[in-house]
């Protein structure tokens, strides 16, 4: 989650070309950590259809509409899904529905149906930090299971940043569409905090994706795990781990995601570092090892860049058993550049969290939707963006 002090970047339009495409590499390389494999070859093309920004803290059904995290398709209704990381701070924490007109000829509208909180599985809501009973959730992600139509949901709990205070460990939860608790995925054993491992504060499970029919489960941590070296810098990026999965938990296989360095000096008189990492990944349909893999970095005095990459598992090394990715020779997964939002022709570049799959279109180009987190800040926006893919 991205400091809400910021001061919004410019756009500038250019239609953004990319590559991927499978290709042989050897599992294991002698290649330092972050270094990229062979280039792909087969091109994905990217370009924007439209946006559209919902008011600034809107009300809706008693709640306030912002925080905006992780946005799906629901099947069953044809509605979409999306959660706002609202911790129970201004209300409950909760998940929304609504309906998205969106077309070749852009985003021309966005129409909120239905609010409901997430629950605990003993029918109660989430409570407020502010607490300190161990029992607050950061919700993240949202993903509507394709088999069953239920609404898998991913928080990062917290390493706390003070002595005593209690840790929360992530998860991916189960609900039903009316927010009853239904379950929880087994995510693998590295995800969890301790005290000299697991993920970093604000930095754990933001990603997950369903693939293979929905038979495949997999989620990314937001950034590198603290056995795994350093936070990206100026001078250079690092590795997150990307899990594949089965429903009932089993690990198909870990891999090393090399995210990018920083793309500017922080202005020297903020208080807040840069902030950068994974908010979200998404399979694709007719691939079961190809993602999108969403990057997001923000940069006092810069901004944001939000960069788009398509990647792939084929190939990288299966880092499960590693304990540390610091000074390991591995390959990462490989991945081109499909857009750098800079580059779309957009209003503004925000902090941008959310995407999934949105209509077909008639030129035979799939779209993408996206949103973006406002964090509940008035300098920030609620920002839904379609691409066309191709």
């Amino acid at each position: 989650m991205s400091s809400s002090l910021i001061r919004r970047a410019c756009a500038v339009a250019l239609l953004v070309t990319s590559t991927l495409a499978p290709a042989a590499v050897s599992a294991v390389a002698a290649a330092p950590p972050g270094a990229p494999g062979p280039e792909p070859r087969r091109a994905v093309q990217a370009r924007l259809l439209g946006e559209k920004t919902v008011p600034y803290k809107l009300a809706f059904q008693g709640t306030t509409v912002g925080g905006l995290s992780g946005i799906d398709r629901d099947r069953c209704t044809g509605e979409y899904v999306l959660i706002s990381d609202d911790r129970s701070f201004l209300q409950p924490a909760r998940f929304y529905t609504a309906r998205l007109d969106v077309d070749a000829g852009g985003v021309h509208a966005v129409d909120f149906t239905g609010t409901r909180p997430l629950l605990q599985p003993d029918g109660s809501v989430y409570p407020s930090p502010a607490l300190g009973d161990g029992k607050a959730i950061d919700p993240e992600e949202i993903r509507v299971d394709p088999l069953r139509c239920r609404y898998w949901w991913g928080q990062e709990g917290d390493r706390p940043a003070v002595a005593g205070a209690p840790v929360i460990q992530p998860s991916v939860e189960i609900a039903d569409p009316d927010g009853a608790h239904r379950g929880r995925f087994r995510l693998p054993e590295n995800y969890a905090i301790t005290p000299d491992r697991g993920p970093r504060r604000n930095q754990a499970v933001e990603a997950l994706t369903f693939g293979a029919r929905g038979t495949v489960v997999t989620s990314a941590v937001e950034g590198p795990l603290v056995q795994d070296g350093p936070v990206p810098d100026v001078h250079q990026g690092a590795l997150v781990r990307v899990t594949r999965q089965t429903r009932d938990g089993r690990v198909l296989g870990q891999f090393a995601y090399p995210i990018e360095k920083i793309f500017a000096e922080s202005d020297p008189s903020s208080p807040w570092g840069p902030d950068t990492g994974v908010p979200s990944i998404l399979a694709f349909p007719d691939d079961p090892e190809r993602y999108l893999v969403l990057e997001r970095t923000w940069v006092a005095g810069s901004g944001y860049k939000i960069r788009l990459y398509d990647t792939t598992t084929r190939g990288a090394t299966d880092v499960r058993a590693v304990d540390s990715l610091a000074d390991r020779p591995v390959v990462p997964m490989r991945k081109r550049l499909v857009a750098d939002f800079h580059t779309l022709g957009l209003s503004t570049v925000d902090n941008t969290e959310g995407m999934t799959w949105g209509p077909v279109l008639p030129s035979g180009e799939r779209s993408l939707i996206l949103v973006s987190d406002d964090n509940f800040d008035q300098e920030a926006v609620t920002q839904f963006v379609a691409l066309a893919l191709r």
